[in-house]
């Protein structure tokens, strides 16, 4: 009957099998990898009689390997003819049976062990005494390949993550999110991945410095947020794979092929697609049937595709009889000043939509629509917290969650040419009733009926 063994996290061996034919000893031994004592253990031989050549087998728990203890038959052998095929103080040779232990431990475990002994069945002790048994043993740990054990050790991964936002609460709320994604599919920081961020914030030069940094890093796999980002990314490496955190419609500015077959080295998870802007036109609209006119603010620096935006509004039906213009602004000087202007003239009304710029400068924005009074929609629920009229847009935290799934398949040998992109599968509609209050709206019910939010 063989010995029911098993293996648990802190590195103890527990072997179900009676006490008579147990040999346990403590040993206080110091794994490398760790640098910490590992406590008490136990590894045992079991015999029992059979009239055969002692058969020592090792396993690693889970590999399925038989290396090292049948290095150590031949050495037990010479030693103890015994053991080969006389007779052990009158009874027949003992057959070992299978020892499974942890094979980080196994060779620290051996050397520091003191008088190990085997025990046969019937509980006699053998002239095999413990000390000698692990010298043997020790002496077959030394002998094993080196690959074998490097195999053992796992190698650290490196990414780099590079924001395309401010290193402020909003950008650290979405590198958790993403560390926590890696985390669930066990990969922690610090064991076996190494993440580099930074945060290029709304600064083209930043950015571009900080995409040289990274690729010299020669990370894994990276990481990006933002069009500019993964532009300068795109520009610095054609081989190392690229995971767009959230980048709005990739076909539409060429980062991919197509979101079936992206094709090259990057891929990943898209926030929006232009299509969206109509939506938002739609939504400012039912929230304030006085707007007129709608201007769609932007930095063309950070947001290149801004004439994409303009084409989706080609979409809108008629029947929504708004005039929407582009209103482009590259510092906040020039946004207090159209802001300003927009706020004196009657039936008029603000689109933030997702850009670098925009999300750095949110309060900025959020402040000046109360303080000219325009009705005005952003992408991101957050904002509506802190005073937003509205918002309607995918959980960029749920994206940044889901785009570790991608880092991990790339990391186990994927390649991102063969992961097609992703597109947002949670859309939020948030809004603030005290803000609506302030600028004299009154918000239909169908439309507060809709909401995953409403701030009172």
């Amino acid at each position: 009957m063989r010995p029911n063994v098993s293996y648990d996290c802190n590195h103890s061996f527990r072997q179900k099998v009676r006490p008579s034919w147990r040999a346990q000893w403590p040993v206080p031994a110091r794994r490398a990898d760790q640098g910490r004592d590992c406590g008490a253990a136990e590894i045992q031989c079991i015999a029992e009689d059979a009239p055969r050549w002692p058969n020592i087998k090792y396993v690693e728990r889970g590999l399925g390997s038989a290396a090292l203890l049948n290095m150590a038959v031949e050495p037990l052998a010479m030693c103890y003819p015994a053991l080969a095929g006389g007779t052990l103080r009158g009874r027949p040779p003992p057959r070992f049976r299978t020892i499974q232990v942890c094979p980080k431990d196994w060779p620290a475990r051996l050397l520091q062990a003191e008088g190990a002994v085997v025990r046969p069945l019937g509980g006699r002790m053998s002239g095999l005494r413990r000390r000698d048994f692990v010298t043997l043993l020790g002496g077959a740990a030394a002998s094993w390949p080196l690959a074998a054990r490097a195999q053992q050790v796992e190698r650290m991964r490196r990414i780099g993550l590079l924001m395309g936002v401010a290193d402020d609460r909003e950008g650290q709320a979405r590198v958790t999110a993403l560390k926590q994604g890696l985390q669930d599919l066990g990969w922690t920081e610090g064991r076996n991945i190494q993440i580099e961020t930074r945060f290029g914030g709304a600064e083209a030069g930043r950015i571009r410095a900080d995409t040289a940094e990274l690729v010299a890093l020669a990370p894994d796999v990276l990481v990006g947020q933002t069009t500019p980002v993964i532009q300068a990314l795109r520009q610095a490496t054609s081989s190392i794979p690229i995971v767009m955190a959230a980048v709005n419609d990739p076909v539409e500015q060429g980062l991919v092929s197509s979101l079936a077959h992206p094709g090259g080295n990057i891929t990943g998870f898209m926030f929006i697609d232009f299509q969206m802007v109509g939506k938002w036109l739609e939504m400012l609209k039912e929230a304030a049937p006085g707007v007129a006119r709608a201007v769609l603010m932007f930095n063309p620096d950070t947001a290149p595709h801004y004439y994409v935006y303009l084409r989706s509004f080609e979409a809108v039906p008629r029947s929504i009889a708004v005039e929407v213009t582009a209103a482009p602004v590259r510092d906040t000087a020039e946004v207090e000043k159209v802001l300003a202007k927009l706020g004196r003239d009657p039936g008029s009304g603000l689109i933030v939509p997702p850009d670098a710029f925009t999300v750095v400068h949110h309060q900025l924005f959020i402040r000046l629509a109360q303080q000219h009074r325009l009705p005005a929609i952003y992408a991101f629920r957050t904002y509506v917290a802190r005073g937003a009229l509205m918002s309607y847009g995918p959980d960029p935290y749920d994206l940044f969650r889901r785009s570790a799934s991608y880092v991990d398949r790339i990391l186990k040998g994927e390649k991102p040419a063969d992961l097609p992109v992703q597109q947002p599968t949670k859309f939020e509609l948030a809004i603030n009733l005290k803000t609506a209050k302030a600028l004299g709206l009154q918000i239909p019910d169908k439309l507060l009926a809709l909401a995953d939010e409403v701030i009172e």
